[in-house]
């Protein structure tokens, strides 16, 4: 059995993806934004191997979290669960770096943690079919000369998450890097009226997390149930450029040489 760690796992699908891998069997890190939604992962999860605190609103306390996590050795699969989505907000919201925090949280995050760690096994990005609707533009990150849209800013970074996934397959092939869409769920984002359950979602990224059935034995995949499947010439039109400028604005580089890649949807 593996070690995982899945970020965002207080509440909601997070929650259940690491109670499902705990089930299994396996070591799992939990991974909380301070010390009292800690507390509650901790109660909600006594089995967890661990619980990682940082905020990932700070790039500063990302790179602290990358450095907790040494202490349970190399990891066999992260999956990165943690979002926020500003879908109803009139102003867009910055971080203490300067940065839209939609972006920097679902998808700055995420690249800086894979680059500070070692390559694991797996890496399962989560990504949504809103990424349909992504209109990225990675010259305004900020939304300094564009129009704040809460419902664009979400699925421009669940785009770029698709992207880095592909990214990573691309540039670490002994790893199996993937991006899912867990669907629309009911969770405090999804709302009542959602038709997916948090476990029924929370399957889809254990499955991709530590599945062994030839479908979850894939890599530069997008997993969906729904009908929007990506174009390979639309991620290639943003990995180069995502990487270069996750790089600059961390100050880390993903290692590796990138190569040409599919990108694939998958039922």
């Amino acid at each position: 059995m593996g070690t995982v760690l899945v970020t965002g796992s207080v509440q909601g699908i997070g929650r259940r993806t690491a109670a499902q891998l705990v089930d299994q069997g396996h070591r799992v890190v939990v991974h909380a934004r301070d010390e009292e939604r800690a507390a509650v992962a901790g109660a909600a999860l006594p089995a967890a191997a661990g619980i990682v605190v940082g905020d990932l609103r700070s790039i500063e306390q990302t790179r602290t979290l990358a450095r907790s996590l040494s202490a349970f050795g190399r990891l066999d699969a992260v999956v990165h669960n943690a979002g926020i989505a500003r879908l109803d907000a009139a102003d867009r919201e910055l971080t203490g770096d300067g940065l839209e925090s939609t972006f920097q949280v679902n998808v700055l995050a995420p690249y800086l943690l894979t680059a500070l760690l070692p390559p694991p096994g797996r890496l399962v990005f989560v990504s949504s079919a809103m990424a349909a609707d992504g209109v990225p533009d990675l010259t305004d990150l900020r939304y300094d000369l564009r129009p704040w849209d809460g419902v664009q800013a979400y699925a421009s970074s669940k785009l770029l998450d698709l992207a880095l996934a592909v990214a990573v397959a691309r540039r670490w092939p002994g790893t199996l890097s993937n991006a899912v869409d867990p669907g629309w769920v009911r969770t405090r984002m999804g709302g009542d009226a959602a038709p997916t359950s948090p476990d029924e979602a929370a399957r889809a990224q254990v499955r991709l997390a530590v599945g062994t059935d030839p479908d979850a034995l894939v890599t530069g995949r997008y997993v969906s149930g729904r009908d929007w499947r990506p174009t390979r010439a639309r991620i290639d039109a943003l990995v180069d450029e995502l990487l270069d400028r996750c790089a600059e604005l961390t100050g880390v580089e993903l290692a590796g040489e990138t190569t040409a890649g599919p990108v694939e949807g998958d039922s």
